[in-house]
């Protein structure tokens, strides 16, 4: 499958990078702590846990899907966006302005993440930039229907994903994660950080 847009850099950051942007995340969660996600409508948990950096973050329960400035349990703003991640971007995605948004979503052994695509954004000029942190992820992508063929690969510790272009609007999720193939986070599991331009630029 040809994926225009699409472009893996394999450990992006080295080790000492990564404990380092862990080391960083820790102090900001304190006041945006991690919770459990609802579906809409349903209520249904999600078998992931997250929480959101920067002036928006990703929200899902009864009411839908949509961006928020607060975090939804403590009613407190997002943590601000970590300098190492606006430098991230600002190196990988190409795009003039910064993201506004960094949705961290932490899977243990057995969560996963079904294929959809991230379409509640206005700027879709904007690519999404993925940090995988921790145990390996298989993750899977498809194509801009979610009946189209699909592929899977694995993403690791430090390896970061861009999707942008015809990339940027492919139906994609995460299979399954492989336990033990990281020694990186002390509970095990995966931390998945994927930074999003929301907004469109003010003219």
């Amino acid at each position: 499958m040809h994926l225009d847009g699409m472009k893996i850099y394999p450990e992006y950051f080295d080790r000492d990078a990564q404990v380092g942007l862990i080391d960083v995340l820790r102090r900001l969660v304190v006041s945006c702590p991690f919770y459990t996600p609802e579906m809409p409508r349903s209520g249904k948990p999600m078998s992931v846990r997250m929480t959101n950096f920067g002036s928006l973050g990703w929200v899902t329960d009864r009411s839908g899907y949509r961006y928020q400035q607060t975090h939804p349990k403590t009613g407190e703003h997002w943590a601000g966006m970590p300098d190492e991640l606006n430098r991230l971007w600002r190196d990988l995605s190409g795009y003039p302005h910064l993201p506004e948004s960094c949705l961290a979503n932490y899977y243990t052994g057995k969560a996963r993440m079904g294929l959809h695509q991230d379409a509640d954004e206005k700027d879709r000029n904007a690519p999404i930039v993925s940090v995988s942190l921790g145990d390996t992820a298989v993750f899977r992508i498809g194509g801009s229907s979610r009946k189209d063929p699909t592929k899977s690969f694995k993403l690791r510790s430090g390896d970061v994903l861009v999707m942008g272009g015809q990339a940027r609007m492919r139906f994609h999720g995460v299979d399954r994660i492989v336990p033990d193939t990281s020694t990186l986070l002390s509970g095990g599991g995966r931390l998945n950080l994927t930074l999003r331009r929301v907004n469109l630029p003010e003219s």
